[in-house]
């Protein structure tokens, strides 16, 4: 029978080899009386910085006999565990003449694809950019300071945009649906501390290698992924969609999901014009902060930063700034600036991290959600063009060079230009000396002036010390919705299309996009019998 122990303490400097004899010490038990145990959550416990540890709760089989005593006992932390299952639900009866196309090899296309291929379906992907491999290559070279390519890029090709953004695993929701990609994640050469960590964390350099092992594995399965094809049109009749015309030519289709990501703008511009139904949503916006990273341990380890179980902090922080809030978001520990660019002639940032945090820096989005109505228009699209009026501005000011406009903060509150070389870990071969102030809309500076000496007061002067702003930060979330039925999950005026994704406005972050884009592929077997069948 299992059990769950909780609030099992390690110090800093107990290695975690010594979990066993700890569980068993907590049950009274001997080593040997534990028949199978598993860590189910780690956590670092940071509230006092003379006290820092890490917390585990565990699952553990004993016999029946041991299992009903203890759990008879009077210990809160110790529990009878059943763990939830992952179900999957029977093929459908509908019959698909077609196998199923899914637009975009993102988080979302990518494990809605691996799931529908482990289920016999024969998925096809469409991604307008290329192979990781060679997305990597190209990244490479526009950093270094070579051209942009609108097809493959920070956040156009194989793995969607979160192959370059961090790798961050964390999400608000829990469950066996998310323990299911954790899991796929982890067997794709992911670490398998994944699975349980409290703040999983991959890494930009170890995403790619996870990504291009899903996908063979979804090849194996039968699936497929065409690179360098990107969706043009569809082909609808009679309110059912019929195909997809591409790049490439045309691809019947009696099931399509629409996985495209909240960067695709030419996407939403032909679905507005075919009729498919979107409507603006609130979205972030602001700037991403940077400091050095040594400041940021100080600040939440105090003496004990540095030593080598804890790594490189992250913080998250949340202050009411006027009439918003103003809050940090997509923290990356020793990570990097980088430009989130999906169109020449404009520039946003956004932020990344290796699997070792060892840049000297730390950063984060810093932003405020911008509601529809703020953007003056009541257009589907209205939040993209907020978007693209300030990510050109941003352009122009920093010389159409895809340089990245960066300030003092010291500067920024005096709204006054910096100059002179200025500190960052921006990953292009440049950053150009600018006023914010100038090229950002004038509700998130009153909230940057409201809202950051409250952040840095919490900090105890250590948040804003040395600290530089960069932006704008303009691609945190979607700013359109393409709305579909709760229930079966399709566009409520085209069958067979299935809206699903951060780019639909169902998601935000890796996870919950691949969460969702799991439930996607499990409503469309509830309701489908496999191609050919």
């Amino acid at each position: 029978m299992s059990l769950k122990v909780s609030n099992l303490r390690l110090d800093l400097d107990d290695p975690e080899q010594d979990l066993p004899r700890r569980l068993a010490g907590r049950l009274g038990l001997d080593p040997s009386d534990l028949l199978r145990w598993r860590i189910l959550r780690k956590s670092l416990d940071a509230r006092r910085h003379d006290d820092l540890h890490f917390m585990y709760a565990m699952e553990v089989d004993v016999s029946p006999e041991v299992a009903r005593r203890l759990s008879a006992g009077s210990d809160p932390d110790v529990q009878p565990f059943v763990p939830e299952r992952f179900d999957w639900p029977a093929p459908g009866d509908r019959p698909l003449e077609h196998r199923p196309v899914i637009i975009g090899a993102g988080p979302a296309g990518l494990l809605a694809g691996y799931l529908l291929a482990e289920h016999g379906y024969r998925p096809l992907i469409l991604e307008r950019g290329r192979a990781v491999k060679d997305r990597v290559a190209d990244v490479r070279r526009f950093d270094s300071g070579g051209p942009f390519d609108p097809e493959s890029n920070y956040l156009f090709g194989e793995g969607g945009a979160g192959t370059f953004s961090d790798g961050k695993l964390t999400s608000r929701s829990t469950g066996p649906d998310v323990n299911r990609i954790l899991e796929i994640l982890a067997d794709c050469h992911g670490k398998p501390s994944i699975v349980y960590e409290h703040r999983p964390h991959l890494g930009s350099n170890r995403l790619p290698l996870v990504v291009r092992t899903l996908r063979r594995k979804l090849e194996d399965l039968g699936g497929e992924v065409r690179f360098s094809c990107r969706a043009e049109d569809l082909d609808l009749a009679d309110g059912r969609i019929r195909g997809v015309c591409t790049s490439s030519g045309y691809i019947p289709a009696d099931v399509v999901v629409l996985a495209v990501g909240h960067s695709a703008r030419d996407t939403y511009g032909m679905l507005l014009r075919r009729g498919i139904p979107l409507v603006a949503k609130p979205f972030q916006f602001g700037v991403r902060i940077e400091q050095p990273q040594s400041q940021i341990d100080e600040a939440r380890y105090g003496g004990l930063s540095g030593h080598p179980s804890l790594g490189a902090a992250d913080y998250g922080l949340s202050v009411r700034a006027g009439e918003c809030d103003l809050f940090t978001f997509c923290m990356c520990a020793g990570g990097y600036v980088m430009p989130s660019v999906s169109e020449p002639g404009y520039f946003c940032t956004n932020g990344m991290s290796e699997s070792r945090h060892d840049s000297p820096f730390a950063n984060s989005g810093l932003v405020v959600t911008i509601d529809p109505a703020e953007t003056g228009s009541d257009h589907p699209l209205a939040g993209v063009h907020f978007q693209q009026r300030f990510e050109r501005m941003a352009y122009l000011a920093a010389g159409r060079s895809y340089g990245a406009p960066i300030q003092w903060v010291r500067d920024f509150f005096r709204a006054r230009a910096s100059h002179g070389k200025i500190p960052s870990s921006y990953s292009r071969v440049q950053t150009v000396p600018t006023d914010l102030n100038s090229i950002l809309p004038a509700r998130i500076c009153e909230a940057l002036v409201r809202g950051l000496p409250v952040m840095d007061r919490r900090f105890h002067g250590l948040f804003l010390k040395h600290a530089t702003l960069a932006g704008p930060e303009a691609r945190g979330s979607s700013p359109v919705r393409i709305p579909r039925d709760p229930a079966t999950r399709q566009s409520p005026t085209v069958a067979g299309l299935y809206p699903c994704g951060e780019g639909a406005g169902f998601a935000g972050g890796i996870i919950s996009a691949a969460v969702d884009g799991l439930r996607t592929a499990r409503a469309i077997t509830s309701i489908h019998a496999r191609p050919g069948t």
